[in-house]
Formats: C-alpha cells, structure tokens, sequence
C-alpha cells in the first residue's frame, strides 16, 4: 500500500511541474478554501509540504477544515496541541493564538522545522514513537487546550492521553476516522462526535475527520 501511495504521489507531482497545472496553483491559492479550484490544487500537493503550504491548507476532510476554521474564530486566544506536524501545522498557526506540535519521524521534523520557523507561534517538538515521549508529551506543556488535533501515529492512545487537556468547551480533531481500529476509541473516548465524510485535501476520494466534543 505505501509503495502505492508513493507512486501516485510521484505522478501527481510530476503533473503538477507541467505549465498550466503551476498556472492552476497560483490561481487556487487566491480562490475560496473550501471550493473545487483549491481542493482539485491540493490533489497535486500531496505530500509535498511546500506546495501545501503555498496552498494555505491541512490534510482533512474539507468540511471538517470548515468546522476547525469556524471555531478557532470564536477564540482568538486559542491554544492548539498538535499530535502530527505538517501543512496543518501551518494552517493551525495561521488561525490560533498558539500551537505546540509534535512529531516521530526526525527527518520529517527537520523538514519541517525550516517551514515554522517565521511561525513564531509555533512549538515544534521532536518525540520518539517508542515509550511515552511522544503520547505523553502533552503532559508536558502545563496548559489546557481549546484544539486538540490527533492525526499521527499511536491515535487512540493519543486521544486517550488528550481528553484531560481539553479545555471547557475545547474540540478533538480526529482524522481518518473511518479506520476500523479506532472507532471503538471513538465510541468509548466519552465524546460526542460529528463525524464529516466526503472531499479531503489531497486524495481523490471521500474520506473521515471527526470532531469530538463535550
């Protein structure tokens, strides 16, 4: 499946260097986020930080981007915890007070860190998958979160580790949550859920990203 994946992401890039695929970026850089123009764009980003980046988008579910975005405009003090650093990483400081996000792979997270550095609302940490550095990182930061975002490895333990970090009226996002192996997370994590299906940034079919709430 990885070497699937790899291979379609090299196709797309490769048609996304082609002249008017680049035209088709720069014009949906300046078009509605949650439209087609941006979201057929992100199709050739995937996996490509910069051109994420350039987009001004995350990889979710488009309607729960909306959801996120429509939050965070309720409070702009909000302080996020990002398990998973990318182009949301991004997103995230682009729409709240503060974000701490933490990441396994250290290449990636060296990738990254160049990204975020004008970002100075951004805490980017490295945090090894094994033991507890990474799931219980969030025990480190001291502070409740308006936005937690679970979208990394070891989810349903992450998400477990996060509920007590909620802060009062705070949001969980979730993504891929139509995977079987963590809808009993889901189901058992205390939550309310809404659950939004259809367009995701970057792939070409439907897909799952949950919010949970109180």
């Amino acid at each position: 499946m990885q070497l699937v994946k790899r291979s379609y992401a090299g196709v797309m890039h490769k048609i996304a260097d082609l002249g008017p695929m680049e035209r088709l970026a720069e014009e949906a850089q300046q078009s509605d986020e949650y439209g087609w123009l941006r979201w057929a764009a992100s199709l050739l980003a995937i996996h490509d930080i910069e051109r994420m980046i350039a987009l001004g988008l995350p990889w979710w579910n488009v309607a729960a981007t909306r959801d996120v975005a429509q939050f965070l405009r309720t409070r702009p003090n909000a302080r996020v915890f990002e398990y998973g650093a990318g182009a949301s990483t991004i997103w995230l400081a682009r729409h709240a007070a503060h974000v701490t996000s933490v990441e396994h792979h250290a290449e990636w997270h060296h990738r990254l860190s160049r990204e975020v550095a004008r970002f100075q609302n951004i805490a980017l940490h490295h945090c090894e998958l094994d033991g507890d550095a990474y799931i219980g990182a969030i025990d480190e930061t001291g502070a409740p979160f308006d936005l937690i975002v679970v979208d990394g490895r070891r989810r349903t333990e992450c998400l477990a580790r996060a509920i007590p970090h909620l802060a009062p009226g705070g949001i969980i996002l979730l993504d891929d949550s139509g995977r079987s192996r963590y809808r009993r997370a889901i189901e058992n994590c205390g939550l309310k859920e809404r659950r939004h299906f259809g367009r995701s940034y970057c792939v070409p079919y439907p897909d799952f990203t949950s919010i949970l709430h109180a």
